[in-house]
């Protein structure tokens, strides 16, 4: 049985339509994006450098007091107000691996939640100046006019860096220990980092660099 052109034509116009009404009644499940799990706000669930922790330990003199044992080509610093920061990379910029990195994290963490008063005991060979939070911000606003204001900045004017010292995070071993240092050249001028440092014999040194602290160095 031949079928007319015309019928032909007709014959394939129904099967299309059929075809769209079938694919249209075919209900759409496009796969879902797990949603990403949101990142807590750190500076809420552990805020840090809260008022009232008084003294600084004892144990973080001798720490900081090994790491400025060589000199600096400048002034060395120091507010007697500890302060940190630890940056909100994935979270935390700290990426503990390891139960002696875990036991730092939390101590450190631990230790900064409250701000604590260094006291002038670091043995540092070129000598230091500690300031009172009133005189540290001053002297940030010197930097960041470059001494304008002469007769106000005149002690500051060889300072280059305000330096802000937080409180060590130990392990429970007492040889390796986070630190933190953020440098100041200006209310809204700076850099600082977290890292760690170890106990070799009877003084500490630095650490090699790892994944633990990689992303806790910033600069703006």
């Amino acid at each position: 049985m031949r079928l007319s052109p015309r019928l032909g034509v007709r014959l394939i116009l129904v099967a299309v339509a059929v075809a769209i009404i079938g694919l249209r009644l075919i209900p759409r499940q496009l796969p879902r994006t797990p949603a990403r799990p949101s990142i807590p706000d750190l500076s809420a669930t552990n805020p840090l450098n809260q008022p009232g922790g008084g003294s600084a330990p004892a144990d973080a003199y001798e720490v900081y007091s090994a790491l400025y044992q060589a000199p600096s080509d400048e002034p060395l610093v120091f507010s007697e107000k500890s302060v940190t920061d630890i940056p909100q990379v994935g979270g935390s910029c700290l990426k503990p691996s390891t139960p002696q990195e875990r036991e730092m994290a939390d101590a450190f963490v631990a230790a900064n939640a409250q701000s604590h008063r260094w006291e002038p005991r670091f043995a540092i060979p070129q000598g230091y100046r500690l300031l009172t939070p009133a005189d540290a911000a001053q002297a940030q606003s010197c930097l960041q006019t470059r001494g304008a204001d002469a007769a106000t900045c005149g002690s500051y004017k060889a300072v280059r860096h305000v330096r802000f010292l937080g409180v060590p995070g130990f392990d429970r071993a007492h040889t390796h220990a986070l630190v933190s240092v953020i440098k100041m050249c200006g209310k809204f001028c700076g850099s600082g980092g977290i890292f760690a440092v170890e106990k070799t014999g009877a003084s500490w040194q630095r650490a090699g660099a790892a994944d633990f602290t990689r992303d806790c160095s910033w600069a703006y």
